[in-house]
């Protein structure tokens, strides 16, 4: 395999219960198959990434190394799509020996990418947004396609205990009885894991729009 690069966005350390265990620190990549009418992160996707290499993310975090075996923390990939870079992550795993790796992940990847990131990740944030296929288009751009086939897939064979699946609240797409519902559409897959529903923040002038 050759040494791959990560399109690197930002890094943001210390950070304390918001991204899977411990502390971690967020390591935000370009790339996104999705264009969700709300993104967070639209402004920051829309900059040229600076690519590095393993050998150089891991010398830009390690200094937290201490911080991160002490608190059973590590690195969460999100920004973007994080499954997107599975040849970067497979490179930095063995540079990472001790340290947590969590994916933040819509899981709009094919089923092999799912497959393989399982093996690579530690624990999976997913973003499920919502299970109504109508609604899913209207506020991704996209279909869902995989996406519950991949969830399902994860219910299966991987321990519940490693997933946090979140639904939002999404103001003009999905009110709390759609919220709910999803909830309910999960569990009858057969997802027993912990399921996270809050609430977006929409700025005014987005939710104007």
């Amino acid at each position: 395999m050759n040494d791959p690069s990560f399109p690197l966005l930002a890094l943001s350390r210390h950070r304390i219960g918001i991204d899977g265990v411990g502390v971690t620190t967020l390591v935000a990549g370009a790339g996104c198959p999705l264009s969700c009418a709300y993104c967070i992160n639209k402004k920051l996707l829309c900059q040229a990434p600076k690519r590095i290499s393993p050998q150089e993310l891991f010398d830009r975090v390690k200094q937290d190394d201490l911080y991160f075996r002490a608190t059973n923390g590590g690195l969460c990939f999100g920004g973007g799509e994080s499954l997107l870079h599975l040849d970067f992550i497979e490179a930095l795993r063995p540079l990472c020996a001790g340290w947590r790796l969590t994916a933040e992940t819509s899981l709009h990847v094919s089923p092999a990418e799912a497959s393989r990131a399982a093996d690579l990740f530690d624990d999976f944030i997913i973003d499920v947004k919502t299970t109504d296929p109508d609604c899913y288009r209207r506020y991704t751009g996209r279909t869902p396609d995989h996406v519950m086939g991949n969830l399902c897939w994860y219910a299966e064979h991987l321990d519940p205990a490693r997933i946090l699946v979140r639904i939002p609240l999404i103001p003009g797409y999905q009110d709390e009885t759609a919220q709910e519902q999803c909830v309910r559409d999960l569990r009858a897959l057969g997802y027993c894991g912990e399921i996270d529903t809050f609430p977006y923040i929409v700025p005014k002038q987005e939710a104007n729009q």
